[in-house]
């Protein structure tokens, strides 16, 4: 993808959709880097269901990197300023997509800024989270 600049951007731009799935292996993989290595709810089904779940669920820290990706895919990592994540439902080992909206452009301390609303859905349309993130992007000018 092309990289963003701060020009390119305009209120109520939409980002995205990024589909991702996340995987029982790549969540296992994620587990046990993360140093949490199951039997745990991120991958057995019986400590899932014991604990309320549906089934093993995708780890938030996880769901927040696959959220980040809509971004740092323009760039390098560093546009992702800030990124605050609110969890309305448990996200299973599914596919999901991730869209932002644009809220604010502003220029604060020499930087060029991006507020965006995030979410993360099923492929269902059903909210499974969603932020807010700031970017701090480059500029055609220099």
């Amino acid at each position: 993808m092309a990289e963003l600049f701060y020009e390119d951007v305009d209120l109520g731009d939409e980002l995205g959709p990024l589909e991702r799935h996340p995987t029982t292996e790549a969540v296992r993989t994620f587990c046990e880097l993360w140093g949490n290595p199951g039997p745990n709810r991120f991958v057995d089904p019986e400590v899932a269901r014991g604990l309320g779940q549906p089934g093993p669920i995708v780890p938030g820290v996880m769901s927040v990197a696959l959220m980040s990706q809509l971004f740092t895919q323009w760039g390098p990592p560093q546009i992702l300023k800030k990124i605050d994540v609110v969890f309305r439902q448990p996200v299973l080992h599914a596919p999901v997509k991730i869209v932002a909206l644009v809220t604010d452009k502003r220029e604060e301390d020499g930087e060029r800024l991006v507020d965006c609303d995030v979410h993360l859905t099923n492929l269902d349309g059903d909210r499974l989270a969603g932020g807010k993130v700031i970017l701090s992007l480059p500029s055609r000018e220099g």
